[in-house]
Parts: structure tokens; sequence; C-alpha cells
């Protein structure tokens, strides 16, 4: 498999899946190091709280944007949309680089913004609109 097809089945499995097929896409020791949160260590780690994550945003959907990858690295764009209970609808926007071991992802290195309060973040006038490769928000 190849690193988009495994990023994609990570986000398909974030978006629809359980902790367990969330959890498959990893190593059993992987990490996810974060801006915004502490490490998750473990792939059942990760599983259950990015399961959590798409129940809290409620059914929250990742979409990857653009990728590019060279031996055992990759680096990608990515949107996540999702609802906030009082601020409605919002798209997050960050950038990722991933390790990976037999295919599996190893570890994530995530770069992103996020306010609980009011979620969503974007780069300052980037025309999302007029590119093909970036999920708009519907």
């Amino acid at each position: 498999m190849d690193h988009r097809t495994r990023i994609e089945s990570y986000f398909n499995a974030c978006s629809a899946g359980t902790a367990a097929e969330i959890a498959s896409q990893f190593t059993s020791d992987a990490v996810i190091y974060d801006t915004n949160h502490r490490p998750l260590k473990t792939a059942a780690e990760i599983g259950s709280v990015w399961e959590k994550v798409r129940n809290q945003w409620q059914n929250a959907r990742w979409y990857v944007d653009s990728c590019l990858s060279v031996g055992d690295a990759a680096a990608i764009e990515w949107t996540m949309t999702g609802v906030h209970e009082s601020a409605g609808a919002f798209t997050v926007r960050g950038s990722e680089h991933y390790r990976f071991e037999d295919s599996l992802i190893a570890e994530i290195r995530q770069y992103w913004t996020f306010d609980r309060d009011k979620p969503g973040s974007a780069l300052v006038d980037f025309p999302y609109a007029e590119r093909d490769n970036f999920h708009q928000a519907g």
C-alpha cells in the first residue's frame, strides 16, 4: 500500500470506523505528536482518542488535500469538518508529517491550531475554493 492510500485509509477510519479500525493503520507502538495536546502513544490509544474526537465534533470528517512522499516519510495538508454545539459547522486545516514502518504509520507530527470555543482554522487569504485538491466544507 502506498503512503497516500494508507493515510486515506486512516482518515476514512477516523471519519467512520471503529477504534480498532483506526488502530489497525498503525504500528502497535506508534506515536502522534500534536501542537494542541499531549502525545498519543500506542495504536490502541490513537484509535480510542480519534473515535471520541469524531463523536465530540458530531461526526467529524477528515480529508487528505495534498500528499508528498519519499522513502518512509510523507507530508500532507488536510481538512477536517465538524459541528460545534454552539458555533455550528466548522472547518479546520492543518499539516502533518508521517513516518512509516512496513507500510503502517509509526509516527505523525501534526501542525495545526484549534480553539475549542471557536473552532476553525485556515491559511489567511489562501484561495481554497479555487483549488481542486482542497476539500470544500459542504
